[in-house]
């Protein structure tokens, strides 16, 4: 299955805390740009990590070439052509960077979406994104604004939780749910990334049927007790019995990778070498997991599955 996201990173600060170095990353078939990524070091500021972690906020590059991007050449060689990179802060401390890196090419459809209130404190707009082949669907978006409440990222704003929706073709259900429909777009995932103090930033990823932001995507949640977690709400192109089985665990905080990420706060990435995400599911063992934190207290954690 083709998959919109190309590849996934994690980047971590090194001891001393002065750089960010290479945690773990995704790269299928891309075995060149692999390498020329695992000894890459980014100091604070520099390259798309770097700029991140200086900022505060997601940023993203939709052209590598002229820019700061330090991996041009192997990314043109890859046919990556777009990255975005987001901060996980635990208050003002850093604790990694996640990246994403698409490529631009008509068999893809989708996009990806930084919004903030940074024009207007009550309203949403987008700040930035990546849209692809899809010219008409990105005029729109940058045109639009929209309140705490209103569209899922309206939504995620009000509610301060991941938003998954499955069907986003109706615009009482997603704003700009016609265009979607005619530009083959059919699933949007929503996730608050930083709110600090009266700045929100909200990332959306959007992808079609066809190729899909991942194989699997799923949201979990503690529960009241704050002793487990489990899936609450899950999204695939096959629904299977895998699927349903894995979305019927609930996790505890330290257990396997999810357990992990819940205890650290630290995002992860496992691959098809690392069996620890649940010994019954090595099929669906490359994941990434990203939290969702705000005031140093996990509220979710998303995950991609590859």
């Amino acid at each position: 299955m083709k998959t919109f996201i190309k590849v996934t990173e994690i980047w971590v600060p090194d001891r001393q805390r002065t750089q960010l170095e290479f945690g773990s990353g995704l790269y299928g078939a891309l075995a060149e740009f692999k390498a020329a990524s695992e000894q890459q070091h980014f100091a604070y500021d520099e390259g798309l990590p770097g700029k991140a972690w200086a900022q505060g906020h997601p940023v993203m590059l939709t052209a590598f070439e002229h820019s700061y991007f330090k991996r041009t050449a192997a990314a043109k060689k890859a046919g990556l052509t777009c990255g975005i990179a987001i901060p996980i802060f635990s208050g003002d401390f850093l604790l990694a960077v996640v990246m994403f890196l698409c490529g631009d090419d008509e068999d893809h459809a989708g996009a990806i979406e930084v919004w903030s209130n940074h024009n207007d404190a009550g309203q949403l707009s987008v700040m930035d994104g990546y849209y692809g082949t899809l010219h008409h669907f990105e005029r729109l978006s940058r045109q639009i604004t929209m309140p705490k409440g209103q569209g899922i990222p309206g939504q995620v704003w009000a509610s301060g939780m991941p938003i998954l929706i499955e069907n986003i073709g109706q615009p009482d259900i997603f704003v700009r749910g016609v265009e979607a429909q005619k530009a083959g777009i059919s699933t949007c995932l929503g996730i608050p990334i930083t709110d600090n103090g009266e700045q929100v930033y909200i990332m959306t990823f959007l992808s079609a049927k066809a190729t899909p932001l991942a194989k699997r995507i799923q949201i979990w949640i503690p529960d009241a007790q704050n002793k487990s977690l489990s899936c609450q709400q899950g999204y695939s192109k096959d629904n299977n019995e895998l699927a349903q089985i894995f979305e019927t665990l609930t996790i505890k905080k330290g257990e396997g990778a999810l357990g992990r990420v819940w205890l650290t706060g630290m995002p992860v990435i496992t691959g098809d070498h690392d069996a620890e995400y649940n010994p019954e599911l090595d099929n669906l063992s490359t994941m990434l997991a990203i939290p969702v934190i705000e005031g140093g207290r996990m509220k979710a954690i998303v995950t991609f599955l590859f």
